[in-house]
């Protein structure tokens, strides 16, 4: 899951990144 989370972080770091950064700050450590 870590792979998954850092491609899809790369493709939202547009507008929508900042509306998931809450969701994905709580993948990425579980992924980590």
């Amino acid at each position: 899951m870590g792979s998954l989370i850092k491609k899809r972080r790369k493709r939202m770091r547009k507008k929508k990144y900042r509306k998931m950064r809450r969701r994905t700050r709580f993948q990425r450590r579980k992924g980590r």
